[in-house]
């Protein structure tokens, strides 16, 4: 299959547009898809975990219960989701957090948040929905895993850190998955106050959440088809020879990001239509956490 239509579907994404160019900001037609689909489903999780609320306190008084929602604390949630990851491998990698130095970025997403919270209803979370948007959240999410992480690592000053692969996957990881780990612990979606609780992540079947083990299995991924790093190019090369081919050449960055988009697009999809039953409706199978 060629992935040229992937590779130029992403080369128009990733371009920068007007308005924002007047203002000599880089903003691209990915980055306001990525924006506003997080801000759209995080309403919709909120709307889905107050109404699962309501529902286990019937007959109680809810109003003592559920505390009134602020854009505050939604818009709060929101950027401790993006940038919460990224708060905490900063500070271990010796690097500033990209908020510190820009409030595009932050500023965008406030923004979106503003004008979702004005829609007047949204649809509620279906397969209908959820199955499509599936592939935007592929080409979105390998954005991140293959464009903006890998380069932080692999050009990092220190050479024991820019050679490491346990640093890049590592990386991966916690920026891909602290955020939603602190709002989980502390219960920022939820409709009550906030409460100091077991993260999803930790309970049981939790590591079988999508979105923890997709962020180092991409980048590291990524990684080996491009030699990212002398540890990939080895291993390139030993697992070629092993399948008895010759030595390994590096695929462009391009390709190799096309290529894992459309894997995160299938296992996504898969999740879709796994929590909403279109497949393995029984079996021990539905214990396992696809978030």
């Amino acid at each position: 299959m060629s992935l040229q239509p992937f590779i130029s579907l992403y080369r128009y994404a990733v371009e920068p547009i007007a308005p924002f160019t007047w203002f000599g900001t880089k903003v691209c037609s990915l980055d306001l898809v990525a924006v506003f689909r997080l801000c759209i489903a995080l309403r919709q999780l909120r709307e889905i975990l107050h109404a699962k609320h309501c529902q286990r306190t019937a007959g109680e008084n809810r109003l003592a219960l559920v505390e009134e929602r602020s854009f505050t604390r939604d818009a709060c949630t929101m950027l401790t989701i993006v940038f919460g990851g990224e708060a905490i491998i900063g500070p271990l990698l010796g690097i500033m957090p990209s908020f510190m130095f820009s409030g595009v970025s932050p500023g965008l997403y406030i923004a979106a948040q503003a004008i979702v919270e004005y829609i007047p209803v949204l649809p509620s979370m279906s397969l209908s929905t959820e199955l499509p948007l599936s592939f935007v959240d592929g080409f979105t999410r390998a954005m991140l895993l293959c464009s903006l992480i890998p380069p932080v690592i692999v050009t990092h000053t220190s050479p024991v850190i820019a050679s490491s692969p346990w640093a890049l996957l590592l990386s991966s990881l916690v920026i891909t998955n602290g955020g939603f780990f602190i709002t989980n612990m502390f219960s920022f979606m939820e409709p009550t106050p906030f409460t100091l609780t077991t993260p999803d992540e930790l309970k049981p079947y939790g590591w079988t959440a999508t979105d923890i083990w997709s962020a180092p299995l991409i980048t590291g991924l990524y990684a080996l088809l491009t030699h990212a790093q002398p540890f990939w190019a080895e291993l390139h090369s030993v697992i070629s020879i092993a399948v008895g081919g010759g030595k390994a050449s590096p695929m462009d960055p391009e390709s190799a990001r096309a290529l894992c988009a459309l894997i995160l697009a299938v296992f996504f999809s898969t999740r879709a239509a796994k929590n909403f039953g279109l497949i393995w409706k029984k079996s021990v199978s539905e214990k396992i956490k696809t978030q």
